[in-house]
């Protein structure tokens, strides 16, 4: 579906700083002061977001799609 979007979150008590998801996915999220967060709320699907949601060490970042499902 081309206008599908998903929901991307970090949860900031379980974010530890370590940057894995800015370096897999620039276009997604920024480190500042130690902490993750996404640039934008609402994205289009990539498949960058789902590494970051396994990779990441603190398994901090949500990503839900349209239906509020997780995406793995």
């Amino acid at each position: 579906m081309a206008d599908a979007t998903w929901t991307v979150e970090v949860d900031g008590s379980a974010c530890i700083g370590s940057g894995v998801c800015a370096s897999i996915a620039p276009r997604h999220f920024v480190v500042e002061n130690g902490r993750s967060r996404p640039l934008a709320g609402r994205v289009q699907p990539a498949e960058e977001l789902r590494d970051v949601v396994v990779l990441c060490p603190g398994a901090a970042v949500l990503v839900h799609d349209e239906d509020g499902e997780p995406v793995e």
